[in-house]
This record gives C-alpha cells, structure tokens and sequence, in this order.
C-alpha cells in the first residue's frame, strides 16, 4: 500500500489484531498522507487510521485494544504514530460526536473530523471490512468550510495570538504553518493537499517568509536548501516570531473572507 516494507508490515500486523473476534470489527481504513500516496514519510508521518465497530467495544475490549498498540509500539518503532479512532456503525452520520481514538500514545476522545471524512471519501483505502462509500456518509461543501472556519478562529488563532511557547516547538510550528496553507486551498478551491504542496502554497500564494518555509522544508524533507536556518534558540525564537506574525496575517485575511 505504502511503498514502505515496514509500514506496510505494521498494517498487515495491526489489522491482523484487530480482526475477530478480537472486537466488533465491520471495517477497517486509512486516510492521511499514507493513503493519499505522494506525502507519505516513514517515521515522519503519521498513520491515520479508522475502525468502524458493529456495536461500541467493551471496557474489556477497549483494555485490549490500548495493549494491542502499547505492543505494537515496543516492537515496530513505526507505530508510535499509528492513530487508530473506533467508531460505532450507528455513530458515523454524526461529525461532531466523540469517539474513542488512540493517537499519541495516549487513549481519548475526539470526533472524526469533516477533514478526516472528507479525505475518506477522496482517497481513504479500505484495509478490511467494508467499503467507506454506502457507509460513511458524505461531507458537504459547507459542512467542510464550517469546520475550517472553527479551526480556523478557534485554535490557530490562538496559536497566533500567543506567539507562543508552542511555535518555538517543530512539531506545533509546521503544524499551524501547514495547516493554515491547505485550509487555504480547501476552502478557495474546495480540494485537499498534502504538506509538501502547502509549502510551495506558503511562498506562492501566501508570502510566507522564506527562510520560515525553508526551515520547514529542510527539517521534513531533507532538501538542502540555502539559508534554512539552524538549530540554535536564537533562530528557534527568531522563526516563531515570524510564524506568529504570519498566521495572524493569515488567518485573518481568511476569515475576513470566509467567516
């Protein structure tokens, strides 16, 4: 599926686990940059997952389910990015409803986003069980701009405001940088793009600043890139000051068009 022997490996293992009569399991699918095929990073990018359940596991199953992964995790390295969240088969019409999800290492709640659900029906793949279409039902245009927006004047919003501890952090800054370029995209042209598209978005469309889309290039990608920056706290400081500045200008102009 992956091009990668060792993730796909870690799917094959995973959805072996899953399979009965382990838990209620109807199907079993992927979505993300694994299944969308261009973007997919082995150790970089996480393996977004989606397990839909004839009825909701038991807290006997659910114990089973949180050993299945913390195994998984001691023994493939792989796994520790396998995010895997359990839907009932009655529980998919509703995107607002919380649902059980593993992802980072930890065990919670959360919905199964409009995102998520729209990549699904665009180019998720089915590992077991049933087909997402007749299923999953569909995402609407509007449904889609609802959430973005939310996301949008909720949390990278905040994460501008705040200029933040969390920016100075790789993961939080490519985050919010990358998120904000495809929520452009999504919301002006309704299509989903991976990461590596959204940095050229950035500099293209957005006038990100240069050396902040390099630095993120370079840390993902591994492309030598001229005055990508470096690793010191001063630059660290430097470059959240800059994603900062940018995401306030950019989510601003977004949602003074969209919200």
């Amino acid at each position: 599926m992956s091009g990668d022997p060792a993730t796909d490996d870690l799917l094959a293992r995973f959805a072996e686990a899953l399979g009965p009569p382990f838990v209620p399991l109807a199907a079993l699918w992927v979505h993300g940059s694994i299944a969308e095929g261009t973007d997919y990073r082995p150790g970089r990018s996480d393996l977004d997952l989606v397990a839909v359940l004839d009825r909701p596991c038991t807290t006997e199953e659910e114990r089973r389910l949180i050993g299945v992964h913390e195994r998984l995790a001691r023994e493939l390295p792989l796994a520790r990015g396998l995010h895997c969240s359990y839907l009932p088969a009655n529980g998919l019409d509703d995107p607002d409803r919380e649902h059980p999800v593993w992802a980072h290492q930890e065990y919670y709640a959360r919905p199964v986003s409009p995102v998520a659900r729209r990549e699904l029906h665009a180019f998720g793949r089915v590992l077991r069980g049933r087909p997402i279409e007749g299923l999953l039902p569909p995402v609407s245009d509007r449904q889609l701009t609802e959430f973005i927006v939310g996301e949008l004047r909720e949390s990278l919003s905040g994460l501008a405001a705040s200029r933040a501890e969390l920016l100075l952090q790789d993961g939080w800054l490519d985050y919010a940088v990358l998120t904000v370029a495809r929520m452009h995209i999504t919301l002006r042209d309704g299509r989903l793009i991976g990461k590596r598209e959204a940095l050229d978005v950035l500099r293209a469309e957005l006038d990100a600043p240069e050396e902040l889309v390099a630095d993120i290039r370079r840390r993902r990608y591994g492309d030598a890139v001229e005055g990508a920056g470096s690793t010191d706290e001063a630059w660290r400081r430097r470059r959240a000051g800059l994603a900062a500045h940018f995401l306030a200008s950019v989510v601003g102009r977004l949602l003074s068009s969209y919200g």
